[in-house]
């Protein structure tokens, strides 16, 4: 492994479930925006290879989804992976931007909730803070708004 890949596993390895498969929604819209680019541009093949990656990803998150499970949340998200892939086909078929976008507009919505979902498992996992400004310790004697109370103790 090199020290890129490694650096990578190690990163990828250290943050939530949750945030990876928001980390895929990010990377499938980004190869599909890629895609729309190549063939404004008229390249075939960076065309091509972001498709691909884009299907690849899909295809990856299709097949992690726990249809037992995951009930009808995962049951929708089998047949809307489907769909996505095959409306992908068309963009390669057809040198067509459009099929393209139509699965940006389906990944964005779930794109966004899975980055909701990470940063609410994120904060939930985070420690309570320690130290003087998480426990500051007993109020002042004499009540809000009035001068704390001064006790000297002497031998």
């Amino acid at each position: 492994m090199t020290p890129k890949m490694a650096y990578l596993s190690q990163q990828l390895a250290g943050l939530s479930p949750a945030r990876r498969v928001a980390m895929l929604y990010d990377k499938a819209i980004a190869s599909l925006r890629e895609t729309i680019l190549a063939i404004e541009a008229g390249d075939i093949q960076r065309r091509w290879s972001a498709n691909s990656l884009a299907g690849q990803i899909i295809e990856t998150l299709w097949a992690t989804l726990d249809l037992e499970r995951g009930g009808e949340i995962a049951a929708n998200l089998d047949r809307l992976y489907s769909f996505m892939l095959r409306h992908l086909g068309d963009v390669d078929m057809k040198n067509d931007p459009k099929p393209a976008q139509d699965v940006i507009n389906l990944l964005e919505p779930l794109r966004q909730s899975w980055h909701e979902l990470a940063r609410q498992s994120e904060a939930e996992a985070r420690p309570a803070p320690r130290g003087p400004a998480a426990n500051p310790g007993p109020a002042p004697a004499g009540g809000p708004g009035q001068s704390p109370v001064k006790i000297t103790v002497s031998a």
